[in-house]
């Protein structure tokens, strides 16, 4: 358990770190107290959950390093559903009855358009953390030790390529008059 913890702990923090800025606004919005910490935590809990998910997916092939699409399809479901989950433990909180948004339909569809930004940002955020959280388990961890290994191959063939590009276009911009 502490194994799989350690491996999914890129993907952990950045969902609660996304939930805890959620109970942060809510507090800033002037919010009581309380409400700021079920917000975090209600929104913090799935999205971790859910960012952990995604790491295992990655760790186990189950998506391309760096690929948009597969992270926007997992966010695509996961977002919507932690968002629910967040209104359900929210309204709990201040109603003291959990209850569902007026137009959950549309609630959902907003938050899948929302997701495509959540994807985005939780990309991003991942892709500079993981690499060297694993870079450091890859002592200890068979495991690790290949995703960092497929990590810094991705990362050489992404530098190669630009360095192609680079060489190729420097080539075109130079004058053909011969001298230099």
């Amino acid at each position: 358990m502490r194994r799989l913890f350690l491996l999914t702990l890129p993907g952990l923090v950045v969902g609660f770190i996304a939930g805890v800025l959620a109970g942060g606004l809510t507090a800033f919005a002037g919010q009581p107290a309380g409400a700021a910490v079920v917000a975090a935590l209600a929104l913090g809990v799935p999205l971790a959950l859910m960012g952990g998910g995604y790491t295992m997916l990655l760790i186990n092939k189950r998506v391309r390093l760096g690929g948009f699409a597969p992270a926007a399809l997992f966010w695509l479901i996961g977002f919507p559903l932690a968002r629910l989950l967040h209104e359900l433990a929210v309204s709990w909180y201040v109603a003291g009855t959990p209850a569902l948004p007026p137009d959950t339909l549309g609630f959902l569809a907003f938050q899948g358009i929302v997701s495509l930004g959540f994807a985005i940002g939780f990309l991003w955020l991942h892709e500079r953390m993981a690499p060297r959280w694993w870079a450091r388990l890859a002592q200890h961890d068979d495991v690790a030790r290949e995703v960092y290994l497929r990590y810094a191959g991705h990362a050489q063939a992404m530098f190669e390529a630009k360095e192609r590009r680079r060489s190729r276009s420097a080539r075109g911009l130079k004058p053909r008059t011969g001298t230099r």
